[in-house]
């Protein structure tokens, strides 16, 4: 299962709307995440990646994605949940990010829809983590969603090659 998304989906509001981001909602576990629309290039079905030896806990592995070698993370990894045992259940988010591509392993995809710019929220200090993952909340209907600071989420954790131990952000 792929599905891209149309370059409708990711233009910008008219200047006469109001201020809106239209945001792509995700689950891992319970918790419902979400990603600014223009920065998923498509959504596919879990396929299993190739480990890469002395990666990152939360670097799931690669994967060849028509030609482009695609390093997938385990967000479930990278939020302190554990790992994920990926099924045919599970979906790849693929990010666009600055001159990367990137893919996020995660439950399942829930929703696009429009916030108001106005309705995102800071974390308070007690959700933010020591990596800086979390840009915002914005409240959904009763449900909280948390968004992600994608490439604080790929940084995460990675481990220095000199002493072996977590970087930090």
């Amino acid at each position: 299962m792929t599905l891209q998304l149309s370059e409708q989906n990711r233009q910008a509001p008219a200047a006469t709307e109001p201020a809106l981001r239209r945001i792509v909602t995700f689950k891992v576990g319970e918790r419902t995440f979400g990603i600014d629309v223009g920065m998923v290039r498509e959504i596919k079905g879990w396929q299993a990646t190739t480990p890469l030896p002395h990666a990152a806990p939360h670097v799931r592995g690669v994967l060849n994605l028509r030609g482009v070698i695609l390093a997938v993370y385990d967000l479930r990894t990278s939020i302190g949940m554990g790992v994920t045992e990926a099924t045919a259940n599970h979906v790849i988010v693929v990010v666009n990010m600055a001159e990367k591509t990137a893919g996020l392993l995660v439950d399942s995809v829930s929703d696009i829809v429009d916030v108001q710019t106005s309705a995102v929220r800071d974390a308070p200090d007690v959700e933010r983590d020591e990596y800086g993952l979390i840009e915002g909340l914005v409240l959904l209907d009763d449900e909280i969603v948390a968004l992600l600071d994608i490439s604080a989420v790929i940084r995460a954790g990675e481990v220095s090659p000199a002493n072996g131990q977590p970087l930090r952000s």
